[in-house]
C-alpha cells in the first residue's frame, strides 16, 4: 500500500481475561483493564511488534498503577510536513532529545579523566582511537534505538520477555553493577568539582552529600514537562562545551598535530602505557547501561508502529540526531585531550611540582618531585591548569566537571529506573529508586571520602572502569541478538552486513576490554587477587558464552540450536511477534 499502512484487524473491546497459575495448579482469571485492551487492539492493527501477554508474562494490574510516573508521562507528537517529505527540520527538532541524553554518557567524569590521561601520556597520537570508539559507539547506539522504535519495548523489557528466568536474573544483576559503578564515578566527579570550586573549604565527603541532595532536586524537573527536562540536559552539555572550549582556546593546541593524530591511525614510539590508554579510551566511551537507556528514551516520541513508513522515518531521524549529539560530545572530548596533549605531554611530576611551588599553589604537594611521567586525574588536572594558566582555568575546569557529573548522574538514575522496570516489572517511584541507587553508590564513595584522601577517591575510577568493562557483553550481545531476529524486528531486522559487522565490532570491543581487565588485575601483583579473578572468570565466561550461543543462533548459525531452539525462547513461539500475521481474535477471550 502506497502510504505504508497495513490493514487493521477487527478488534472489539470486551472483557478480556488472562489466567495465572494458582497454588492448586488451576488457572485463575485476571481482568485486563480497558486501557490495556485498547493498547492491544491498537498494536494489533498493523505491521508493528507488540508484547502479547500470556499466562507467564501478564503483569499484575492494580488501582495504583496509574499513579506511577516516569520519563514517559508525556509523549512528543511528531508534526506533519508534507512540503518536505524526505527531510524536515521540524521533524528533526521533534525527535531531538533522546540522543543528547544518551550522549551524556560519553561525557561523564570517567570519560573526561580518560581523555586528559590520554593527552598527558600519548599527546595527540590517540585521537584516532577516540574517533574510532565514538563511531563504533554510534553504530551500536543505532541498534539500541531501532529496537525501541520498532518494538515499542526497551532492551530490558525485551530481555525480560525473551530470556529464561535464571539468565534473566543474572543479566539484570550484571547491568545493575554497571549502573552502580557508573553512578559512583559520577558522584566522585561531582564531589571533586565542588571541592575545587570551594577552594577546599567543602571537604570531599561534603561534596558527596551535596551530590545526593541536588540529584533529588534535579530529577523532579521532569514534572515541568519532557521538553523542559531535555532542554536542561542540553544546557548542561552547553556548559561543558563552553568550559572545556575555554581551556582549549587558552592553551591553543597545535592544529596540525591535532589533525594528524585524529586521522592517522598510527602511534609512533608508543609502548605499554600508551596501549593501556588506548584501551582505556574504548572502555570509557562505550558504556553498557547506555544501550538500555537509549532504547528506552526513544519511546518518548509518538510513533505509529503499525505504519512502516513512520517507523522508518523515526529510525532515520533518531540516527541523524544521534550523529549530531555524538559529534558534539566528540568535540568536547577532543578539547580535553588536546589541552593536556599540548600543555603537559612529556612533562614530569617534578616539572609540574616546580611550576606550582613557584606560584605558591597549596596543592603543589600533590605532585611528587620525581622524573616520572606526569600522573594526572580529574582533580590534579584542575590543579595543573590553575598552576600553568591561572586560577580562572581551574575554576572553569571545575564547572565543566560539575556539569558532567550532574548530568550523567541523572541519566544514570533513569537507566536504573528503566532496567528495574524492564527486568523485574517493578513500578517503583522515582524517589524509591533514587534512594536505592544513591545508597548503594554513595556508601563506599562516602567512606573513602571520609577516611582517605582525594588520590584514593580518584583511584577508585580505575577499578570502576574495569567493572564496567566487564559488563559490556551483557548489553552488546543482547542488543545484537534481538535486532537480528526477524520475529522481533520484522522488516527492520539486521541484514547480513549488519550481522557480520555488528558481531565483529562486539567481538573487538569485548576483547579489548578483557585485555584492559587482565592488565589491571596483573598490575595488582597479589596472588590472592589472581585466585579470586580466576574463579570469577570461570562463571563470567560461561555466562558470556551462553549469551553468545543464543546470539549466534539469532544471527543464523542454526545448527547450534541442536534441534531444540524453542528452549532458547528466541525463534520458536516468541512472546514478541508480528500481529499482522496473527488473528487478533485468537489471543482475546470474548
Amino acid at each position: 500500500m502506497s502510504n505504508g499502512s497495513l490493514p487493521k484487524h477487527n478488534c472489539e473491546l470486551t472483557n478480556v481475561t488472562s489466567t495465572e497459575g494458582s497454588d492448586s495448579g488451576q488457572k485463575a482469571p485476571t481482568m485486563i483493564s480497558e486501557k490495556d485492551q485498547e493498547a492491544l487492539c491498537e498494536d494489533s492493527s498493523g505491521d508493528g511488534v507488540s508484547a502479547i501477554y500470556n499466562s507467564s508474562t501478564l503483569p499484575k494490574l492494580s488501582d495504583s498503577a496509574d499513579e506511577f510516573t516516569t520519563y514517559f508521562d508525556q509523549k512528543i507528537a511528531i508534526p506533519e510536513d508534507e512540503k518536505h517529505p524526505w527531510f524536515s527540520f521540524r521533524k528533526l527538532w521533534a525527535f531531538t532529545g533522546p540522543g543528547f541524553l544518551m550522549s551524556i554518557a560519553y561525557l561523564d567524569p570517567g570519560n573526561i579523566e580518560s581523555d586528559l590521561q590520554s593527552g598527558a601520556v600519548a599527546g595527540f597520537k590517540l585521537l584516532w582511537v577516540l574517533l574510532l570508539a565514538t563511531i563504533i559507539g554510534l553504530l551500536l547506539q543505532r541498534l539500541a534505538a531501532r529496537l525501541g522504535v520498532v518494538t515499542g519495548l526497551h532492551l530490558a523489557e525485551v530481555c525480560n520477555r525473551q530470556y529464561p528466568k535464571v539468565p534473566r536474573i543474572i543479566l539484570w544483576l550484571m547491568v545493575e553493577l554497571a549502573i552502580i559503578g557508573s553512578d559512583m564515578q559520577e558522584v566522585i566527579g561531582s564531589a571533586i568539582a565542588i571541592h575545587l570550586l570551594s577552594v577546599g573549604i567543602i571537604p570531599l565527603w561534603g561534596g558527596v552529600l551535596i551530590t545526593i541532595a541536588d540529584t533529588f532536586m534535579f530529577l523532579f524537573l521532569d514534572k515541568y514537562g519532557l521538553r523542559k527536562l531535555e532542554a536542561f540536559f542540553g544546557f548542561l552539555i552547553t556548559v561543558m562545551a563552553i568550559t572545556f572550549g575555554y581551556e582549549y582556546v587558552t592553551v591553543r593546541p597545535d592544529q596540525g598535530q591535532l589533525l594528524k593524530g585524529m586521522f592517522m591511525p598510527y602511534c609512533e614510539g608508543c609502548g605499554a602505557p600508551q596501549l593501556e590508554q588506548a584501551v582505556g579510551i574504548i572502555g570509557a566511551v562505550i558504556m553498557p547501561h547506555n544501550m538500555y537507556l537509549h532504547s528506552a528514551l526513544v519511546k518518548s516520541r509518538q510513533v505509529n508502529r503499525a505504519n512502516k513508513k513512520e517507523v522508518s522515518e523515526a529510525n532515520k531521524y533518531f540516527f541523524i540526531e544521534s550523529c549530531i549529539a555524538l559529534f558534539i560530545s566528540f568535540l568536547i572530548n577532543v578539547f580535553v585531550v588536546s589541552v593536556f596533549a599540548e600543555a603537559f605531554y612529556g612533562q614530569t611530576n617534578k616539572d609540574v611540582y616546580e611550576v606550582c611551588a613557584n606560584k605558591s599553589f597549596a596543592q603543589a604537594g600533590l605532585f611528587k618531585p620525581n622524573n616520572e611521567t606526569l600522573d594526572v586525574d580529574i582533580y590534579k588536572g584542575g590543579v595543573v591548569l590553575g598552576c600553568y594558566f591561572g586560577p580562572a582555568a581551574l575554576y572553569i575546569w571545575a564547572i565543566g566537571i560539575l556539569a558532567a557529573g550532574q548530568s550523567s548522574t541523572m541519566t544514570g538514575t533513569y537507566s536504573g529506573q528503566f532496567v528495574m522496570e524492564g527486568f523485574l516489572n517493578l513500578k517503583w517511584t522515582r524517589f524509591a529508586r533514587v534512594v536505592l541507587t544513591r545508597t548503594i553508590a554513595i556508601t563506599p564513595t562516602l567512606l573513602v571520602a571520609i577516611f582517605q584522601d582525594v588520590e584514593h577517591l580518584t583511584g577508585m575510577n580505575d577499578f570502576l572502569n574495569v567493572l564496567m568493562s566487564l559488563q559490556l557483553p551483557f548489553a552488546l550481545i543482547p542488543v545484537l541478538t534481538f535486532t537480528s531476529l526477524r520475529p522481533v524486528m520484522n522488516d527492520f531486522a539486521n541484514g547480513l552486513g549488519w550481522k557480520i559487522a555488528g558481531g565483529i565490532l562486539i567481538l573487538i570491543v569485548c576483547t579489548i576490554n578483557m585485555y584492559f581487565v587482565v592488565v589491571y588485575v596483573t598490575a595488582l601483583g597479589q596472588v590472592v587477587f589472581y585466585a579470586i579473578a580466576s574463579i570469577i572468570s570461570v562463571f563470567y565466561l560461561a555466562f558470556v558464552a551462553y549469551l553468545a550461543w543464543q546470539c549466534l543462533i539469532a544471527l543464523g548459525v542454526s545448527f547450534l540450536a541442536c534441534g531444540r531452539t524453542y528452549h532458547l525462547g528466541l525463534t520458536a513461539q516468541p512472546e514478541l511477534f508480528l500481529l499482522n500475521n496473527v488473528d487478533a481474535n485468537s489471543i482475546m477471550t470474548r
